[in-house]
């Protein structure tokens, strides 16, 4: 039985353009479409603000991230499944960071391949909140195909 191929699906354009070009490159198989999600209290600590931050109704907040998150997972599954892949979503909540998670996800379904799509940040939000696809790159020991940005023409 062949190994899965891991795609990372948030529904943007790099993540759909990434589908896209794994589709019309690599032969049909199974597939796990990963959406990972990140709690408010991990995205205020990330983005540098204060650890202990009160967030009122945060439970509705993480509600409303994760369903998002299964949304998006469920788009990426029905548009694998329309290139011919046997796709199932999978959605985690980004308890280290979003590339930890990836690369945990992949070693823990034996991925052949990691799919990804470049974000479009700029160089400032790169700097400081680094890139997925980059820390993919050089955290990961397994194969990845990045694919870059849909082109503004």
């Amino acid at each position: 039985m062949s190994r899965p191929v891991l795609f990372c699906f948030d529904g943007s354009d790099g993540s759909l353009r990434a589908l896209r070009d794994a589709g019309a490159l690599l032969a049909p198989r199974a597939a796990v479409v990963l959406t990972v999600w990140e709690a408010v209290a991990t995205q205020i600590v990330a983005s540098g603000g204060f650890a202990f931050s009160y967030v009122p109704d945060e439970e509705i907040f993480d509600g409303q991230e994760e369903a998002a998150a299964r949304a998006a997972a469920e788009q990426g599954v029905a548009l694998a499944r329309n290139h011919g892949w046997r796709a199932i979503a999978r959605v985690e909540n980004a308890r280290m960071n979003v590339w930890q998670t990836v690369v945990a996800v992949a070693d823990e379904i034996d991925a052949a391949l990691i799919v990804c799509g470049a974000r479009g940040r700029n160089a400032l939000k790169r700097a400081m909140l680094g890139s997925v696809a980059e820390a993919l790159l050089h955290h990961s020991h397994r194969p990845a195909l990045i694919a870059p940005l849909p082109s503004m023409q």
